[in-house]
């Protein structure tokens, strides 16, 4: 008898105090759960050892990427509904020998690793990055990291951010707009809070393909140098670069931050970029940036931040994102961001708050993905694939829900007689 979707309902409700939100189907056909939920798709016993051996959000992304767990129906409505089971439980304080004081915990797990057979835990999947942490953001480590991250190849890329190749947060007029209108918007928002002119050096740190460079040479006048620590993004840039007519302009380096040394600039762009710094790095990318301005001149800093915690002390790097999207990635709250840039002789003028726009930046990409799946696939590998479709639509969740945000901050390094240049109505460029 077909009764292993119902055992796996039984078993998890009872593991999680609490009714499963989405209908559940196993490896021998049988359904268990609401009719009208999306449906967990748990393909084979494997995916149950995954879970065991590693139990929460990294047992989840390992079964997913491997395939062995699969969702039929709306993702973000399965996610959505699954977040509170899998990744908000994670930031209790229980830990794994506390919930096993439960009888009814022992005896669910009891229950889960009859069902799931052999105990041997599965190997990861390839796409999961293995290494140290003891070395976290030195000019190696960094390079690796950036390289697994967008050395994912140019024309899978291409799939999933459409024609402007924008990697960040787009800015929206209306959620019915183009995602491409939507990316030039962004540009010139960023173009217009610099107060780019004619003749002015503008460095783009971790500058991607090269489109924020190419907006401002060719929009504004302005010779950009441009660095990234992806050989593959520097490649594509450069070759947009020269099809646009703009070599005269535009310099794409392959170059770490903490080495650019041809200062001052008039202005520095840092767009998505800094979530690769690391907390204990953060002082010294803001140092770095305040020297290679010239007095009066702008940096224009767009993160993403997340929520603080009660106790900061407590704050791990999401092991899913850690392990197979931003290998090293951190995130810190605005407040500790501002403080940061000011630390280092900056002065903060602005911050503009963008969270709904993510969202909406994100939904478009995922959507691409799945509209080209079966090339995407090909081009990265399906395990990549479905990494890149988790990542981004449980993050498009994060920022709709407020559990993540992204900002805009532009700062100045103002003068020592106290000129910034900014205009009294800082908002000019709106």
């Amino acid at each position: 008898m077909a009764d292993a979707a119902l055992r796996l309902k039984s078993l998890f409700e009872q593991l999680l105090g609490t009714p499963i939100p989405v209908r559940i189907r196993a490896w021998d056909g049988s359904e268990a759960g609401p009719p009208d939920a999306p449906t967990l798709v748990v393909r084979n016993r494997r995916a149950l050892r995954r879970l065991l051996w590693k139990p929460g959000e990294l047992g989840m992304a390992r079964a997913w990427v491997s395939g062995d767990l699969g969702i039929e129906g709306d993702l973000y409505a399965a996610l959505d509904a699954m977040s509170e089971l899998v990744w908000e439980r994670g930031e209790d304080a229980r830990t794994l020998a506390q919930a096993l004081r439960d009888p009814e915990v022992r005896s669910a797990v009891r229950g889960l690793v009859k069902l799931a057979g052999l105990p041997l835990p599965p190997a990861p999947p390839p796409e999961e990055v293995r290494r140290s942490r003891a070395h976290l953001h030195t000019k190696r480590t960094d390079k690796r990291a950036i390289s697994h991250h967008y050395d994912v190849g140019n024309d899978f890329y291409e799939i999933v951010l459409g024609p402007s190749m924008v990697y960040s947060c787009a800015y929206w007029e209306s959620p019915d707009g183009t995602l491409e209108d939507a990316q030039r918007d962004k540009l010139e928002l960023i173009c217009r809070k610099l107060e780019l002119t004619p003749g002015q050096r503008l460095l783009d740190v971790g500058c991607g393909w090269g489109s924020m460079a190419i907006h401002a040479a060719r929009e504004y006048g302005v010779s950009v140098v441009g660095v990234t620590l992806s050989q593959e993004q520097a490649a594509y840039a450069r070759k947009r670069v020269a099809g646009e007519g703009l070599t005269d302009k535009v310099e794409i380096r392959v170059q770490d931050y903490r080495d650019v040394a041809d200062g001052p600039y008039d202005a520095i762009s840092s767009i998505g970029m800094a979530e690769h710094v690391g907390s204990e790095r953060y002082l010294e990318y803001a140092r770095d940036l305040f020297a290679l301005l010239r007095p009066g001149g702008r940096l224009l800093n767009h993160q993403i931040a997340r929520r603080p915690w009660q106790d900061e002390s407590a704050y791990d790097i999401d092991e899913f994102i850690d392990a197979y999207v931003f290998p090293d990635g951190e995130l810190a709250p605005i407040g500790t961001t501002v403080t940061q840039l000011e630390r280092a002789g900056l002065e903060v003028r602005d911050v503009e708050v963008i969270r709904e726009h993510y969202a909406l930046t994100l939904r478009r990409w995922v959507a691409n993905l799945e509209a080209d799946w079966a090339r995407a696939a090909k081009l990265a590998g399906v395990g990549r694939a479905r990494v890149w479709r988790l990542y981004m639509a449980a993050s498009a969740l994060a920022f709709e829900r407020n559990r993540i945000g992204v900002n805009q901050v532009l700062a100045v390094r103002t003068p020592d007689g106290g000129n910034s240049g900014m205009p009294l109505r800082a908002r000019s460029w709106n």
